[in-house]
């Protein structure tokens, strides 16, 4: 039994695979096995055992999205699986309360023969509505795929994208009290995704529950009250999507540079390990500003040396600063005005093909606007040799942002943009608050050169 707050309940759950290393063994475990049951002889095994879940326990409650993150092949599809009905479990137990509708791979539920309007019977009846329920839904079902007269066609014409329209469209007008959507949203177009991403708020606000499996760590951070990290087939952590999200990203990062072991790094532990001065250029600015009246500011707002960070250490970010034009540090921002981002290290060894970069993040630790040295620097020969000191600014006016705190996460890496080697990042460098008073909408408003209106009635434009 479920207590009403709880829509998914999952115990100690496991599942295991038999793996066939020639197709005669699975023949030879069917003829044989009863046999060596029969007589108490003792069996021989004829495959091996692969272990795609393991001791899998969490709860979702009912109102909330909760975000699967994890590996391909970490066990995530077979986790949704089994929640849903279609795949049983080794051990354990799935208790849900509620109708589920599902979209996993493109095309399940599809019969490829089939047009798209046959389709939709079909696969809203395997979803538990009958033929009239169907029929009075189907125009809006139509309306929301979007496909056009493909709608006549059988689904085996159907590109990804549209596969994904219909599939979509159908899960969401079964009235169901939990959707599970696997990385199918994907492969939709950017107009169709925003269409989606408007259905599964307005799905939440009546209460209704999500599981949402997505590679995309903004998505997961933007749309998730929690998140569940999968890996290697166990949970390997649980908890808020913004961290759970670092650490994940820390994660792939280190696991893609398999000849480095890589673990946090505390820059203020390197300063005096590598030789750097223990007061900078920045401590002695710091000093002089202390006294001012935005010291507690400064005490909130500076480098934060303790920072979550990662990266195989082939370089180290010792400093990073938020300027002004006149390169006074800044703590705060309106939005518009000219503001550097300096950004200082060391590297450790040679480094053929530095990139340093940043990102500014909202409090949500949704990536709002970042650059990096790459293409500035793409037809220029540029490279750090052993012990060298670097520094990188990057001078940009200030977007004005909504009030409130904003962090800046940076980073050094060496390679190009599609394959690099991350030497150091270091998660929320420095938090900065926007203090504008102009009313923006979406996440960034952009400062106006001129703004002006004119009728054809008016003798003159009003600016």
């Amino acid at each position: 039994m479920l207590c009403d707050s709880i829509a998914i309940k999952i115990e100690n759950l496991a599942k295991d695979y038999k793996v066939y290393k020639k197709p005669e063994d699975k023949l030879k475990e069917m003829l044989f096995s009863n046999f060596f049951s029969l007589f108490k002889i003792g069996t021989k095994k004829y495959y091996e055992v692969y272990t795609a879940l393991k001791s899998v326990s969490f709860e979702v409650k009912k109102g909330e999205i909760v975000g699967i993150l994890g590996k391909n092949g970490c066990g995530k599809s077979t986790l949704l699986q089994i929640i849903c009905g279609t795949l049983p479990s080794t051990e354990g137990n799935v208790v849900v309360s509620g109708k589920v509708a599902a979209l996993l791979e493109l095309g399940v539920g599809f019969n490829p023969e089939y047009t798209g309007i046959e389709n939709i019977y079909f696969y809203a009846s395997i979803l538990g509505l009958t033929n009239k329920q169907i029929e009075k839904k189907i125009n809006r079902i139509i309306e929301f795929a979007d496909i056009g007269d493909f709608i006549n066609q059988p689904v085996k014409t159907y590109s990804s994208g549209m596969y994904v329209r219909l599939a979509f469209s159908v899960i969401a007008h079964v009235d169901a009290d939990i959707l599970i959507i696997d990385e199918a949203l994907a492969v939709g177009d950017a107009f169709f995704i925003q269409k989606c991403m408007r259905f599964i708020r307005e799905f939440i606000k009546k209460g209704r529950t999500i599981l949402f499996v997505s590679h995309d760590i903004n998505s997961v951070i933007n749309l998730c009250n929690k998140a569940v990290w999968i890996d290697n087939g166990i949970v390997k952590k649980i908890g808020d999507p913004k961290s759970i999200s670092n650490d994940y990203l820390a994660e792939l990062y280190n696991s893609s540079n398999t000849n480095e072991k890589s673990n946090e790094v505390n820059s203020k532990d390197y300063r005096s390990k590598l030789g750097i001065k223990s007061e900078t250029t920045y401590d002695i600015r710091r000093k002089l500003l202390i006294t001012s009246n935005l010291r507690n500011d400064l005490e909130i707002f500076s480098f934060n040396d303790e920072s979550k960070s990662f990266g195989c250490k082939g370089a180290v970010i010792t400093d990073v600063m938020l300027l002004t034009s006149d390169k006074e540090n800044i703590c705060w921002t309106i939005g518009g005005e000219q503001v550097i981002l300096y950004i200082e290290g060391k590297s450790l060894i040679n480094i053929s093909k530095p990139i340093i970069g940043f990102c500014v993040k909202d409090k949500l630790g949704q990536h709002i606007f970042g650059d990096n040295t790459y293409l500035a620097y793409i037809n220029k020969s540029v490279s750090l040799k052993e012990n060298d000191l670097f520094s990188s600014e990057f001078a940009f006016n200030m977007p004005i942002l909504p009030a409130g705190d904003y962090s800046i996460s940076v980073a050094i890496a060496d390679g190009d943009q599609s394959s690099h080697q991350q030497h150091h990042w270091i998660h929320d460098a420095i938090i900065f608050k926007s203090h504008s008073s102009s009313i923006s909408s979406g996440l960034v408003g952009i400062p106006m050169q001129s703004i002006k209106l004119h009728a054809s009635s008016m003798e003159s434009s009003y600016e």
